[in-house]
């Protein structure tokens, strides 16, 4: 019995691991991308939206809108992680400028009219910062009931990356967290815990290298990546966090979640932006949020690098 592909809006901060949740998404027949809305955050609100229309160029998908969201955090200044993609969020590959110019409508209003006009619930799923997904909390309560579900990649339920205590995408605006973990949505979290066992390392870049112009693509994306992890952490390869969301999106198995409480941190100095994950519900909060806590890394591997190469 044949089943209708997952219809999904992507918001993101390409950012490598991006791009390549961009290209899992197009490969993948069980999804739908709708549309891409961008945010600040690995890199600026126009490197972000240059990259997702270069990406959809390089997969020969220009009928896949993208819109421009939020270009800073709800209260605060903007950081990005230049460190490690890159002044332009895409280091590495030398691609093209982008064949087309973003949507004039703007992020929010694009997906109000997508759940507006849809025949059935639509998931959104947001691989950087949650600015945009809080405007959607905010701004759109009266279409709540035509979202799914919010995948998101971010948080920890242990350790930070970007700081002792948080992970990237959470710390740049805590403040929309903390709105979307307050909100009604069904949400699932895909932190560090997952994503750190979902790793490639150069022999996968090799693996699509001279393949034709997606696999050089990505290999050139990877050199750069796992090189950075490397060098800065002495692993051997780089976690493809933000493909995690995609993958989920194609086969919920591959990731094991736990149902809890989840809140942020958004005012102590030393841990702003933590994602406090009540493993064994000691506070007694409702639970509000699916949170993953491993991933099948073989399946996850197999399926990416098997999507990835239908591109070549």
């Amino acid at each position: 019995m044949s089943t209708s592909p997952i219809p999904f809006i992507l918001d993101c901060d390409p950012g490598h691991d991006d791009a390549l949740a961009i290209m899992l998404a197009t490969a993948s027949p069980e999804v739908e991308l709708l549309g891409v809305t961008t945010v600040a955050g690995n890199t600026l609100m126009e490197n972000a939206t240059r990259n997702a229309l270069i990406v959809l160029d390089m997969v020969n998908r220009p009928d896949i809108p993208v819109h421009s969201g939020s270009a800073r955090p709800l209260v605060r200044e903007l950081r990005t992680a230049a460190s490690m993609h890159g002044d332009g969020g895409l280091d590495g590959p030398v691609p093209a400028a982008p064949s087309r110019s973003a949507n004039s409508t703007d992020a929010l209003g694009f997906i109000e009219n997508i759940l507006s006009s849809a025949t059935q619930p639509v998931t959104l799923v947001a691989t950087g910062p949650l600015t945009n997904m809080a405007k959607v909390v905010t701004d759109l309560g009266h279409l709540h009931h035509m979202i799914k579900e919010l995948v998101f990649m971010g948080g920890a339920i242990g350790l930070g990356n970007w700081t002792p205590a948080a992970e990237f995408n959470i710390l740049v605006d805590p403040e929309a967290a903390d709105i979307v973990m307050n909100s009604n949505l069904t949400k699932t979290m895909i932190g560090l815990e997952v994503t750190h066992e979902a790793w490639l390392d150069d022999s996968h870049a090799n693996e699509l290298r001279g393949t034709g112009a997606c696999g050089d693509f990505v290999a050139e994306l990877l050199d750069h990546f796992v090189g950075f992890h490397q060098d800065r952490f002495g692993w051997q390869g780089a976690p493809i966090h933000d493909a995690v969301t995609i993958a989920h999106l194609i086969d919920p198995t591959l990731v094991t979640t736990i149902f809890t409480n989840v809140t942020i941190e958004t005012e102590s100095e030393l841990t702003v932006g933590r994602t406090v994950v009540d493993v064994y519900s000691v506070t007694e909060k409702p639970a509000n949020t699916h949170v993953g806590t491993h991933i099948d890394r073989d399946r996850f591997v197999t399926l990416l690098m098997s999507r990835l190469a239908t591109l070549s």
